[in-house]
Order: C-alpha cells, then structure tokens, then sequence
C-alpha cells in the first residue's frame, strides 16, 4: 500500500513548500538545493504535475503543491506523534513555547510551577520575542501565546486571556497628591492599532488636562514601565493581565477601576495538527483552566 510513496521527495517538497524556498528546505534538511530540486522534479514527474511555478524571484506553490502541502503537512504531524513516545526522554518530553518577554515574566514563568505539579514528566522551554514567530517556517517551536486583535485562519487557535487596560497607581496613591501626575507610558503602544494609549484613556476619564503635563515617562519595556509604576515614578496604563501579580501583591492598584479599555486576545496557537500533540494538548488544557481563574 505505501512501498511505492517516494517519502524522501514527499519530505523535501514539505520542508520546500512550508519555508518557501529551496535553500531554506535544504539547510533544514541538510543537503543541497539541487538535491531538493531534484526531489521535487522527480515528484511531479510521478504526479504528473507541477507543484511549484518558478518565476523570477524564485518559486512559489502553484494550487496543486497548496493542495498537497496542506495534506501532507497533516501526514507528518502524523508521524511526529507516533514517534514522539518512543524518542528519548528529553527529546519526547520538551514542549517550545514562544511568547513575549513581557508575558513569559509576568505572566507565565510565575505560574509554571502548577504545570510541572500537574505534569512532572515535561520540560518546558520558553523562548521570548517581541515579533511574531513564524510557526510554519520554524518547527522547532510547538506552541505560540500571542496577543493579537484579529484572529489568524492558517493556526489552530484557543482563546486564552481577554485583555484590558486600564491605569495603575503605587499603592496609597490619591488623586488629592496630585491632580496631573506623571504619567508612565510604553510607546509601542501607539503604533500598535487598537491597542488603548493616554489620550484615549483622559477623554474617556475626563482628566484632559492630565496630558498637559510635562515630563512624561516613557519605557520601551512593559516591566520596566511596570517596576517605575511601584517605585512612585508615576501612574501606568498598562494591561490587566501583565499587572494582575502586582496588584495582587499589594504592589500597585487601580486607580478609576471601572474604566477598562479592551485591547488585545491572548491566544494559544499553533500548526492545525499540533494540538494532537500530548504535551501540546496537556499545556492547553493547563493554561485554559488557570485562565478561568484570572485575574486571580
């Protein structure tokens, strides 16, 4: 039934197809472009059809190769999970997460101690970047928790975490201290659109004049705008979910809580497939229980 599948050409064409190039599948794969051309050729001779069209500035999937690449993609998730039990321990046993700094430290590195209480026998490694991974070109991360506004149809997607912002003072704070205070601000915040920022927050608290204010503090970092926050530099307008530890600490409060701005979904993504994964599935299922709990 399967003696006369041509794997080694099938597996070029996946690693092709999925990085977009020759020279990208065949460092994955360690060997040559031509190689990967070659076993791409040979496997449209034996489908009799082209699965890439090749143009000026390279090659890209024609409608077939898009067909076949999303079906054999499926096929080697497969495989992985029939394999995986079987790899050595380390190996089977580690789970890559990808997130952001900030949510990796505030978020979830404080509670991945109830994770390895649930599931002793995995290992997970947390690999923090402000961009965005590219789970279809980088396989060696299983899972990515994002924040995002819409979204993303070609990941399999949970919805983790609804966010807010809202603004947070050092603790004992009182408007009676000052009536324009200092006010603390991250400014990725306002090329990100949708994401709330200090003039929407003012018109909405009618503390216009708040803005007036010179001297604002500005942090590229959202623990660090967090941190000048509990050290009485100022008030910060910052997420619920990155300050929940802080406040349930005593460390800082909000201040006007009724006033929440919605902003970004956090969401566990990853390759459709993926989430048949054991580790995969066990972290989801972790995170979304511990999700239901927040802000707690």
């Amino acid at each position: 039934m399967f003696a006369q599948l041509p794997l080694t050409a099938l597996r070029a064409f996946e690693s092709a197809a999925r990085l977009g190039s020759f020279a990208a599948a065949a460092d994955e794969l360690s060997v040559t472009p031509a190689a990967i051309s070659h076993q791409v050729k040979s496997l449209e001779q034996w489908l009799g059809t082209l699965l890439f069209e090749r143009t000026g500035q390279g090659v890209r999937l024609s409608e077939t190769g898009r067909r076949l690449q999303a079906g054999l993609h499926q096929a080697f998730v497969g495989l992985h999970a029939a394999v995986q039990p079987l790899l050595p321990d380390e190996a089977a046993n580690t789970l890559v997460i990808t997130t952001t700094p900030a949510f990796a430290s505030l978020w979830l590195i404080p509670r991945l101690g109830d994770f390895y209480a649930r599931c002793p026998h995995l290992n997970v490694r947390v690999e923090t970047s402000d961009a965005l991974t590219d789970l279809a070109r980088d396989a060696s991360v299983h899972l990515a928790i994002r924040a995002t506004f819409r979204p993303e149809p070609d990941l399999h997607q949970v919805t983790l975490l609804e966010e807010h912002f809202a603004v947070y003072t050092p603790h004992g704070w009182s408007p009676s201290v000052a009536q324009a205070p200092v006010l603390i601000e991250m400014p990725w915040a306002s090329s990100v659109p949708g994401t709330p920022d200090w003039p929407q927050w003012c018109a909405l608290a009618q503390h216009p004049h708040w803005l007036s204010r010179p001297g604002r503090r500005s942090y590229a970092d959202e623990q660090h705008g967090l941190l000048a926050a509990i050290s009485g530099h100022g008030l910060v307008l910052a997420s619920d979910v990155l300050v929940a530890d802080s406040v349930n600490k005593g460390l800082l409060q909000p201040y006007l809580p009724h006033l929440r701005l919605p902003a970004a979904t956090y969401r566990l993504s990853c390759l459709p497939g993926r989430e048949r994964l054991p580790a995969v599935r066990m972290f989801m299922e972790w995170a979304l229980d511990v999700a239901k709990g927040f802000p707690a």
